[in-house]
């Protein structure tokens, strides 16, 4: 069984995994707000999301959340509210993909144990 990154790991790595994200973005030209960059994002939120606990969705989706917002939407590293609707959705479907994607190895494993019962060698009757 492979032990799962804890929370404070999982942010860590979320910050550094996202920042290279937003570089290769730039390189390839879709530094801006797109399908495919809002994709990337989620992809990468599921993956860190596949090698953490649960309990770290959050910080996950905090930070793709900034780094989306800080350089695909506003540029310039300059984080600007845009309204809950639109960021509540950003948000939403960052953690969704973190913690859908951490939940399966979440489940506790546990083995099920068949006792087989001796059959009788007669049926007895009631009416003896």
């Amino acid at each position: 069984m492979v032990d799962r990154l804890p929370a404070s790991m999982s942010g860590a790595v979320a910050l550094g995994a996202f920042a290279a994200l937003v570089a290769a973005l730039a390189v390839v030209g879709e530094l801006r707000v797109t399908w495919f960059a809002l994709g990337a994002f989620a992809a990468l939120c599921g993956l860190l999301g596949a090698v953490s606990r649960p309990v770290a969705a959050p910080l996950i989706a905090g930070a793709g959340w900034l780094f989306f917002n800080g350089f695909v939407v506003h540029r310039h590293a300059t984080l600007e509210w845009g309204g809950a609707g639109a960021e509540g959705v950003r948000l939403g479907l960052f953690t969704a993909a973190a913690l859908l994607s951490s939940l399966p190895a979440a489940l506790p494993r546990r083995t099920v144990r068949v006792q087989l019962l001796p059959v009788p060698d007669r049926v007895r009757s009631t009416h003896d």
